[in-house]
């Protein structure tokens, strides 16, 4: 059992690099480009408060709430899928106490069927993700949540993951997504002066459906990262549990073997001495 857990730690600790290594990586642009968005929302907006885009309108009453559930397709991980889930459930029950409906977009299949077991609607999922998963693999949830918005079929959207801090720590979140003012009005730092082209408004347009696809993606590989992290911690512990347990069992067998060649040696001897008594009485 013990070189079963340590080559999954093995196993979790070189996809856990590599996932550290994609958090790590994109984080630089996300950020640069939730700067870029920002700086045209600022701009440009009109002065009457006429959204440039419809992912930057908030609605005025909040009926319907999407929910973005980024959990692991499996187990072994500690209280990883766990955490997360539970951040997802307290904010369902928040919502549903105001009345309102909660639509839940599943990333992986614990998520999933947690979900369903709760009788929460899944309107969306996705699984069988790769460890190593690209911008495409995670657009047909993004797509969802874009549409979904601008159909007006979601008044808000919201994103359930796990931030990756380091080897050791993580922490459950729930992130708003749309209406992305939200991001503009939590923006600190000050502007840089871009030069856009062909002009500031198409650019904008195009820009706003793709920040949303690398949020969620982001998101998804922050999540990975978490999930190989605590995997790889858990399957540690197991290991050392596994060795613990291995030794306690050898002593106790070393114990009862002892035990009973002390019995044998005791009845030998005893069997002796009464033979000797008996052959001196004759």
């Amino acid at each position: 059992m013990a070189q079963i857990t340590k080559a999954m730690e093995a196993v979790s600790a070189s996809k856990m690099r590599r996932a550290q290594a994609n958090v790590l990586a994109s984080r630089p642009y996300s950020e640069r480009m939730w700067q870029v968005i920002n700086d045209l929302v600022d701009r440009y907006s009109p002065p009457n408060g006429e959204p440039l885009h419809p992912l930057l309108a908030p609605r005025a009453r909040i009926r319907t709430v999407a929910l973005v559930l980024i959990t692991a397709d499996r187990g072994l991980c500690g209280s990883y899928n766990v955490e997360v889930i539970r951040e997802a459930v307290r904010f369902i029950r928040e919502q549903q106490e105001k009345g309102v409906s909660v639509k839940v977009l599943a990333v992986g299949r614990r998520g999933r069927d947690y979900m369903l077991r709760l009788g929460v609607d899944v309107v969306a999922e996705l699984t069988r993700l790769s460890d190593r998963p690209s911008l495409l693999n995670t657009v047909p949830i993004s797509h969802q949540v874009i549409q979904g918005y601008q159909d007006e079929r979601f008044d808000a959207v919201y994103v359930a993951m796990t931030e990756f801090i380091n080897v050791l720590s993580r922490r459950p979140r729930l992130v708003p997504l749309l209406p992305l003012i939200s991001f503009a009005e939590a923006m600190e730092g000050g502007k840089t002066d871009y030069i856009y082209e062909p002009d500031p408004i198409t650019v904008l347009l195009k820009l706003l459906p793709r920040f949303v696809e690398v949020q969620v993606y982001q998101a998804i590989l922050e999540s990975l990262a978490s999930e190989h992290s605590a995997r790889m911690v858990s399957m540690r512990n197991a290991t050392e549990n596994a060795n613990e347990l291995v030794q306690e069992l050898t002593l106790s067998y070393n114990k009862a073997r002892q035990a009973a060649i002390t019995k044998e040696i005791t009845e030998l001897t005893g069997g002796a001495a009464a033979l000797q008594e008996a052959l001196a009485g004759e």
